[in-house]
C-alpha cells in the first residue's frame, strides 16, 4: 500500500485515480452482441451463453420447480439472515414514500406530484465466485414498494446449468416475477429488446463487470434507462489515531476482496495508525480465501496522512468515494462538509458490509467519482413523478394574462390563444 505525507493539494488527483480502465474495445463486440440478439432472439442467447459461459441451454427461463428443488438448499441459519435483511431494506425504502401533497399556487390553480411506478424494471445479479444474493434485496424491494408490476432477475449460470439456491431463494422472498439464466452482455441486451422468451423492460438495475457495464451504457443508446453508471468497488476509510488497525484493515479489505481493479485508501493525520495498519494488513490478507485478488486491488491503493481536518474534507469531496467509512470519535467535523459520497458509515463500530447486507440503506452506489452527481439506489429510482394541475374559472382569470403576454412574446400564437379563448369564454 502506497503512502504518502501530507501530499500538495495539486497532487491529490494522481495520487487517487482510479484504476485505469482497459482500453476501450468493447464497444465493437457489445454492439455486434445487441445487434445478434435482436435478429435472432433465443438462439443467440443459447449461442453466447455456450460461448461465454461454458453452459449450453434447453431453456432460459428458471422453472418454478428448479426454485423448488433448490430453497431446500438453503440453510436455515441463512435464510433468517436474508429475511431479517429484507425487512430492514424494506422498512428503510418504504420510508422513502412521498404523499401527496397539492399546492395552490395562486387562488384556483393547483399543482400537485404523485409518484407512480416504472412498470417494468431488469435486475441484473453478478454470479460466479461471488452469487451477489444480497443485491436481489438492494433492488427488488424497492422494486416492489414502488409497485413495479414485472421484475425480470438475469442471472448467470453456473457450469451446470443451475443457479445459485440463495439467488433463488431471495427472488421468490422479494417478489421477482422471472429468472433467466444469463450472464454479460446478451442478459443486458435481451431486457433491452426482449426475444421469444425473454420481456424487454424500461430500466435496468444492478452491478457487473467491464462487460456488463458497457453493456448498459449501449442500452442508453437504445432508449433504455439504467440505475447509473457503475465501476469496481471503493472505499475511503477516515481514521483518527484512536482508531483501531484491525477494524480499518477490515474494512479496507472488505472491498478490496471484491476485485483486483477494486480502490481502498485511508486517510488519517497517525503516522502511527498508518504503520499498524500496513502490519495489520499482512496479517489479515493472509487467512483471506481471496487473498490474490485483495492483494492486487491494495496494490491499487494508498494510505494518506493528512493533518488538517479541512484538508481531509477538501479530499474526500474531490475523491466522492462510493463508500466512506468515518471511524472517529468525532463525526461532527466531518458531517456538515461533505456533500460527495454514495453512502457514509459513521464511527468505530459501523463496518461498511453493514450497508451491503442488513442495516437498511441500498448498497447500490455511484463509483468512479459519480457520487458527485449520482445518488445511490433508492426508492426514486423505481419511480417516476407526473405533475398535475387543474385551474378554475378564478385560476386562469389570475394567471391567463401573464401566459397570453409571455406566449406573445415568443411567438408562440396558438399557446396565447388557448388562453384569450377561454378568458373570452368567461366574460359572455
Amino acid at each position: 500500500m502506497k503512502t504518502y505525507n501530507n501530499p500538495a493539494k495539486n497532487t491529490w488527483a494522481a495520487i487517487t485515480q482510479r484504476p485505469a480502465k482497459e482500453a476501450n474495445t468493447l464497444g465493437a463486440t457489445v454492439k455486434a452482441v445487441f445487434e445478434d440478439i435482436k435478429e435472432n432472439g433465443d438462439q443467440a442467447l443459447k449461442n453466447y451463453t455456450e460461448k461465454f459461459d461454458g453452459v449450453i441451454l434447453s431453456d432460459l427461463k428458471v422453472s418454478q420447480q428448479e426454485i423448488d428443488n433448490a430453497i431446500p438448499l438453503v440453510s436455515q441459519e441463512l435464510k433468517d439472515a436474508i429475511v431479517l435483511a429484507k425487512n430492514n431494506v424494506e422498512k428503510f425504502h418504504a420510508f422513502q414514500k412521498i404523499e401527496k401533497k397539492v399546492i395552490s399556487t395562486v387562488n384556483g390553480v393547483d399543482c400537485w406530484q404523485e409518484m407512480k411506478p416504472i412498470e417494468k424494471v431488469g435486475l441484473y445479479i453478478p454470479g460466479g465466485s461471488a452469487p451477489l444474493f444480497s443485491t436481489i434485496l438492494m433492488l427488488g424491494v424497492p422494486a416492489k414498494i414502488a409497485g413495479a408490476t414485472k421484475i425480470v432477475l438475469c442471472t448467470p449460470p453456473s457450469k451446470d446449468g443451475t443457479i445459485n439456491p440463495a439467488i433463488l431463494f431471495a427472488a421468490q422472498l422479494v417478489g421477482v416475477t422471472e429468472i433467466y439464466k444469463l450472464g454479460g452482455i446478451q442478459a443486458i441486451a435481451a431486457m433491452t429488446y426482449g426475444t421469444e422468451s425473454v420481456p424487454s423492460v424500461y430500466k435496468i438495475f444492478g452491478p457487473g463487470n467491464q462487460f456488463v457495464t458497457a453493456a448498459k451504457q449501449y442500452a442508453l443508446t437504445q432508449g433504455l434507462a439504467i440505475d447509473m453508471p457503475a465501476g469496481p468497488s471503493e472505499v475511503m476509510v477516515v481514521a483518527d489515531k484512536d482508531a483501531d488497525a484491525s477494524f480499518v484493515v477490515a474494512d479496507l479489505l472488505s472491498q478490496a476482496e471484491h476485485g483486483a481493479d477494486s480502490q481502498v485508501i485511508l486517510v488519517t493525520e497517525s503516522q502511527k495508525l498508518i504503520d499498524e495498519v500496513q502490519i495489520e494488513l499482512e496479517k489479515q490478507l493472509a487467512e483471506l480465501p481471496r487473498q490474490e485478488v485483495a492483494r492486487l486491488a491494495i496494490e491499487n491503493s494508498s494510505a494518506i496522512l493528512i493533518d488538517s481536518i479541512d484538508a481531509q474534507n477538501e479530499l474526500i469531496n474531490e475523491y466522492a468515494p462510493e463508500h466512506l467509512i468515518l471511524n472517529v470519535l468525532n463525526e461532527d467535523v466531518y458531517l456538515d462538509k461533505i456533500v460527495n459520497a454514495g453512502s457514509v458509515f459513521i464511527g468505530p463500530l459501523t463496518p461498511e458490509s453493514a450497508g451491503d447486507y442488513a442495516s437498511g440503506t441500498n448498497h447500490t452506489l455511484p463509483t468512479n467519482g459519480y457520487a458527485r452527481m449520482y445518488s445511490g439506489v433508492n426508492l426514486d429510482a423505481f419511480t417516476k413523478k407526473i405533475t398535475y394541475q387543474k385551474i378554475t374559472a378564478e385560476g386562469i382569470q389570475n394567471i391567463g394574462p401573464a401566459i397570453e403576454l409571455m406566449a406573445a412574446a415568443e411567438g408562440l400564437d396558438a399557446h396565447k390563444n388557448a388562453v384569450t379563448l377561454r378568458l373570452n369564454s368567461l366574460k359572455k
